[in-house]
């Protein structure tokens, strides 16, 4: 695969042109495409690195976290190993939902986020987990260590925006959440990622 024409001379490719962050798997950086407040599904271009409108949401959900992606990171074969039920990763850069006690209502922002666990979502037989993380020296989220340390009403808010925010009536729903699982399993996901983006793209 080859590395897509620099548009960075200026203004750092929000993929290929921030850092994942000193800390991963434990702590990474993303790049935030869409807000709890966002009735529009946002995603970034990747050959310009603009944020696009992919499509207005259809039904009432809305996403209940700040929601974005890790840069420097590719659902590739690795991260499809970790997913029994896919055939395939599903060539994005990893997505991770953060979860911030004070109301953060603008994307294209970068934050600091710690990971706590994540989903194991399988899109039309596509790798593609959503990592669960905290907002880095949140007052209220940020001591957290583990999934199980947060409400499970949150968990569970997520895992029903993602089983329903492609669905439409009277079509088939080829989503499915495999597991929910924690720390420890979420940074292996973050790490294969990794490694999957220094094969796709070099380090």
């Amino acid at each position: 695969m080859s590395f897509p024409k620099p548009f960075y001379r200026w203004r750092p490719h929000p993929w290929h042109g921030l850092d994942v962050g000193d800390n991963a798997p434990s702590s990474v950086k993303a790049y935030i495409e869409i807000t709890p407040f966002d009735l529009v599904k946002y995603e970034i271009d990747k050959s310009t690195g603009y944020l696009c409108v992919d499509r207005p949401h259809r039904s009432s959900s809305q996403h209940p976290a700040l929601y974005g992606f890790v840069p420097r990171t590719f659902c590739g074969a690795r991260v499809c190993a970790l997913s029994p039920k896919a055939k395939r990763g599903d060539s994005d850069p990893l997505d991770i939902c953060v979860i911030s006690e004070r109301p953060i209502n603008r994307a294209e922002v970068i934050v600091t986020a710690k990971v706590v666990g994540g989903l194991q979502m399988v899109d039309h037989d596509e790798a593609d987990d959503k990592i669960i993380a905290v907002l880095e020296n949140d007052h209220v989220w940020g001591q957290l260590e583990d999934l199980d340390d947060l409400p499970q009403v949150l968990v569970e808010r997520l895992q029903h925006y993602f089983m329903t925010y492609k669905f439409v009536p009277g079509s088939e729903n080829n989503v499915s959440i495999e597991k929910v699982y924690g720390a420890d399993h979420a940074r292996a996901v973050v790490t294969a990622s990794m490694e999957d983006y220094d094969e796709a793209y070099g380090q």
